[in-house]
């Protein structure tokens, strides 16, 4: 099962999270093999941390929750609250398999928080600047709750139209870059 986990910072929370970087990469080594997609989100401004995305295949929703909540930043109080949910990887790949590469462009993750009928299940038809991209789920998978894409574009305004806004309660758009160590 895959899940989408994304830790937002709280204000001021930059000195905790560097005093706990080494725990922060031991934790997430442990996970090395599970992701599909990790990297820090910043503000407008390119440079203020506002958060920190993984996106892992894990065995079950109390797996995730374990990922989630026991990771160091979370448990010192550097996040002010985490957005978990079932995913579905649509592309079937991870953001190491993207033809973009690492670099180059702007990058960013879109949240679609869903209200209604499901909608943006399938990725688009232009799927060259998709990273990842999926239907936020319940647990059980059931229930459509959202979509989230990853993708490189030319700006924030572009990369809110991968979605459909009319079918979201509402859409986020944070700057993000590729994380981890690979």
């Amino acid at each position: 099962m895959e899940f989408l986990c994304y830790h937002r910072d709280r204000i001021g929370s930059l000195p905790l999270r560097e005093q706990l970087l080494t725990e922060h990469w031991a934790y997430m080594d442990r996970y090395a093999k599970e992701m599909i997609a990790r990297g820090p989100t910043f503000a407008a401004d390119g440079d203020t941390l506002t958060g920190s995305l993984h996106v892992l295949d894990l065995p079950d929703p109390a797996a995730a929750r374990a990922f989630a909540f026991d990771e160091p930043n979370y448990q010192a109080g550097a996040y002010r609250d985490v957005l978990l949910r079932r995913w579905r990887n649509t592309l079937g790949r991870t953001m190491w398999d993207f033809p973009g590469g690492r670099l180059g462009g702007n990058r960013y993750l879109v949240l679609g928080l869903g209200t209604g009928e499901a909608a943006d299940l399938a990725p688009p038809s232009d799927r060259d600047e998709l990273i990842a991209y999926g239907p936020l789920l319940s647990d059980d998978g059931s229930a459509w709750l959202g979509t989230a894409a990853l993708l490189r574009a030319p700006d924030p305004g572009s990369a809110r139209a991968v979605l459909s806004p009319e079918r979201y309660a509402d859409i986020e758009v944070h700057d993000w870059e590729f994380g981890g160590r690979r």
